[in-house]
């Protein structure tokens, strides 16, 4: 099996193993019949990914994982890693060894890469754009369920970073939060209370919707506040209140269009759930020869 220790942390031997063995459940449920009726069980071949899109291509390394978990016996061999630049006519790479096992296994491998590309060339455009800015480019959790593993990889392919994984590894008040507590300083105030109980040591941000919330939020003690829905002027006045005196992030209604003004701001960060739920699929086929 391939080391896993170039992937990120989430995605874990244990989770890829869980991911695959569902997906292959979901496709064979109980056998790829048309395989197994037309091709002999001993019969070996080899097959070609084809790029048919302009990309930064991603899911190389999750590729030759899935081949090698269903059949150990087949042999990969990589012309275009992760992350690379693919035009129209490459070849990424190469798989060879049981037909049976490369059909069965074909449309789970395009279904992740072609999906995977797709966001890590819309985060790669977006990322270009911020070049020059000390600002840096968050995905969020507006992912697909059981799909976020390989969404929030194939961002950091593309050149982004991840915000939290999920709901257990940071704490985020957001504005329901905040309601339902009843305000943002009995909300921080538990949420410490509930650390140091728990014995955790969690991050915690705050979304705010106006000067005045950003005020409550320095007051409680937070290690990022979360600007929301604000134009780049009304960043800019908080900026100024914060005043450098903990993390900050810009979220709501940001996209290539306006990335720029809002990076031009100073904010620590951007974050934008279009780089994964916009991102367009990229072309991809898996090719016998």
């Amino acid at each position: 099996m391939k080391n896993t220790a170039e992937f990120p942390w989430y995605a874990s031997k244990d989770k890829l193993d869980a991911f695959i063995k569902l997906a292959l459940e979901e496709d064979l449920g109980d056998g790829d019949h048309s395989s197994m009726a037309t091709i002999d069980k001993d019969k070996q071949n080899r097959a070609k990914l084809l790029v048919k899109d302009s990309c930064i291509l991603a899911g190389v390394s999750l590729a030759e994982y899935i081949f090698k978990y269903y059949d150990p016996n087949l042999r990969v061999e990589v012309f275009l890693s992760d992350g690379e630049k693919a035009q129209y006519g490459d070849v990424a790479f190469e798989i060879h060894g049981s037909a049976r096992s490369i059909l069965t296994t074909e449309r789970l491998v395009l279904n992740c890469m072609q999906r995977m590309s797709g966001i890590a060339t819309f985060t790669h455009q977006m990322t270009q754009k911020l070049e020059g800015y000390n600002t840096k480019l968050l995905d969020t959790r507006k992912t697909t369920p059981n799909f976020r593993m390989l969404e929030k990889w194939a961002v950091l392919i593309g050149g982004g970073n991840n915000h939290r994984f999920g709901l257990f590894d940071m704490i985020m008040l957001k504005d329901n939060h905040i309601d339902f507590a009843g305000g943002i300083e009995k909300a921080v105030n538990d949420v410490k209370k509930y650390l140091q109980a728990k014995g955790k040591n969690l991050k915690i941000e705050v979304e705010t919707r106006n000067l005045e919330e950003v005020k409550q939020a320095l007051l409680a003690g937070v290690d990022r506040i979360m600007l929301d829905n604000m134009s780049p002027d009304q960043i800019t006045e908080a900026l100024k209140l914060i005043d450098k005196r903990t993390e900050t992030e810009a979220s709501g209604g940001i996209n290539g269009n306006n990335l720029v003004d809002y990076a031009k701001t100073g904010v620590d960060y951007i974050s934008v759930g279009g780089l994964i739920h916009s991102a367009e699929n990229k072309d991809l086929s898996l090719k016998a020869f």
